[in-house]
């Protein structure tokens, strides 16, 4: 757990970096790293390890169904939609600022 913790804090600087310098599609991807590495650290912490991106989805239902939480739900797919800008590069801007406040919201 406390490995992905780590790295939770690391994207999430790195994005910052990147957002300074305009890179986007880089702070996207951070941002998306931050939030499977919260994903992760909370499957560790229930002594699963998630190896795949078809496990992380599960898992992220699987909390939201415990939760009775969709906004869960929303979040992830926030999440994802900065994992596929880094590849696509369709975001603009702004969104991907408006979404890093997705990141600082991981810390706590």
């Amino acid at each position: 757990m406390e490995v992905h913790l780590a790295l939770l804090e690391n994207y999430l600087k790195e994005a910052e970096e990147f957002l300074e310098k305009g890179d986007y599609t880089q702070a996207s991807e951070k941002v998306w790293g931050a939030a499977s590495q919260i994903v992760k650290a909370l499957a560790a912490k229930r002594g699963k390890a998630l190896r795949s991106h078809r496990e992380l989805h599960g898992f992220v239902s699987e909390i939201r169904r415990e939760l009775k939480d969709p906004e869960i739900s929303t979040l992830w797919l926030s999440a994802n939609s900065l994992h596929q800008n880094f590849y696509e590069n369709w975001l603009p801007e702004e969104t991907v600022k408006d979404r890093k406040m997705l990141g600082n919201s991981l810390r706590g």
